[in-house]
């Protein structure tokens, strides 16, 4: 009797300390609490999430398809926004075109354009010239795309972007904070299942944001 206690008191043990999974991630290994919960765009329902990425990140780009389907599918139950890591710094010009797109608004309608034009077209955005050159080449008006580049606004976002973005533990792209307080990413999530084939690693990290999301309505 006391050996079948023994027993199933070590089951118990082994079943608690299982290898997480995405429907079900656990914090240290899918996913991580930051220190500091950050301020939130959202409210009522909706739970923010954000991407961290960056216009030239391999990654970012093999990751959009799942994610704007997953986008689609959560519809009101999230507010979702983008921030772009500022790889080199306070005049980063990857970082700059994106905040200059968002201040028009039409960051959402040129995202896939600017990607496209990246890992398709092969041609590199790494200079304020070159960023003109495709905005004007994209149908955006010189002088308006100008007027907002160079803008008080647009320039002090992108000076204090290296320090917003380490506010968020954030280091590597692509990776997501939900609700300001939980941060996961492709590499956390393959990191703790090694059972889940490449392919199938975009999914996989679709399910520990709604897993995250649910987290945080609780």
């Amino acid at each position: 009797m006391r050996l079948l206690r023994l027993l199933l008191i070590t089951l118990g043990f082994v079943a608690s300390t299982a290898q997480a999974t995405p429907a079900a991630p656990k914090n240290g290994a899918e996913f991580i609490t930051l220190p500091a919960p950050q301020p939130v765009l959202s409210s009522g329902k909706k739970v923010e999430v954000i991407e961290f990425f960056m216009y030239h990140c391999p990654a970012c780009n093999a990751l959009e398809p799942s994610l704007n389907e997953w986008v689609k599918k959560q519809g009101d139950n999230i507010l979702f926004r983008r921030m772009h890591l500022p790889l080199t710094g306070e005049k980063d010009p990857e970082a700059h075109l994106f905040l200059t797109l968002e201040a028009m608004n039409l960051e959402t309608a040129l995202h896939a354009k600017v990607l496209a034009t990246w890992h398709v077209e092969r041609s590199r955005l790494t200079s304020d010239a070159e960023n003109i050159d495709w905005a004007v080449k994209n149908g955006i008006d010189k002088a308006k795309f100008l007027s907002f580049y160079n803008s008080f606004a647009v320039i002090t976002k992108l000076t204090n972007l290296s320090k917003l973005v380490a506010t968020y533990k954030v280091d590597s792209t692509p990776t997501f904070v939900v609700d300001g307080r939980y941060l996961t990413n492709p590499s956390m999530i393959a990191g703790a299942n090694s059972n889940i084939p490449r392919e199938q690693l975009y999914q996989a990290t679709m399910q520990v944001l709604e897993a995250l999301i649910a987290k945080s309505k609780k």
